[in-house]
């Protein structure tokens, strides 16, 4: 995808904050640190747009980007880092529950696990949330760079295992340094855009025949 403009549009941590117009959404859910900004900004190939951080827990609300005026980016406060209090966690986690139980410009949830290490009890417990609310999800095994390719097969396995990945969701194997899985990531964003386009389009057509 070639990209024309990004905007960063607004920090929001609730619903009436969130943008009005309607763009299909593609949020970005994963640990503290895991590199959901980084992947962000290899995605709109702007190097420092979306801030990364050493600190982990440093992004504490739902940071929009909007991409060529067709598309938000959204990405997700990070979770399990244990120096966060259980206040703002239990804030972070309404706040991720609210979005995705009644967000409908929301298309799909990227989950990024770190290929290293096998998924955390919260990255479990986070594919089970969009698998129980019916959001799609795509899997980003992502820092593919810091392991040897001979290894890539038996990390994707194990972290599809742990998770219980379930088959009809996507994975992407990802890296921010070389740029691998960017194009794959387009695609199957302008794939879900294009069809539930095309849904909503037939349901117009089936109201109106009524």
């Amino acid at each position: 995808m070639k990209i024309m403009n990004v905007e960063f549009v607004i920090s929001a941590v609730r619903p009436d904050q969130y943008p009005v117009d309607a763009l299909p959404e593609f949020a970005l859910a994963g640990r503290s640190n895991v590199g959901k900004s980084s992947l962000i900004n290899k995605m709109i190939m702007r190097k420092g747009l979306a801030r990364t951080s050493s600190q982990p827990g440093k992004t504490q609300q739902l940071n929009y980007y909007r991409v060529n005026d067709e598309v938000y980016l959204v990405d997700f406060p990070g979770y399990g880092y244990a120096k966060v209090s259980k206040v703002q966690r239990a804030q972070f986690g309404t706040m991720i529950e609210t979005f995705l139980s009644d967000r409908e410009p929301l298309k799909m949830v990227f989950l990024i696990i770190d290929i290293r290490h096998e998924p955390s009890v919260d990255d479990c417990l986070m594919y089970d949330w969009l698998k129980h609310y019916e959001i799609p999800v795509c899997v980003v095994t992502t820092k593919a760079d810091k392991i040897p390719k001979s290894k890539w097969d038996k990390h994707v396995k194990m972290v599809k295992k742990k998770l219980g990945f379930q088959t009809g969701d996507y994975h992407v194997l990802f890296s921010s340094e070389t740029g691998l899985g960017r194009d794959e990531l387009w695609a199957i964003i302008n794939q879900t855009i294009a069809e539930t386009s095309e849904e909503a389009e037939e349901t117009e057509e089936v109201s109106i025949e009524k």
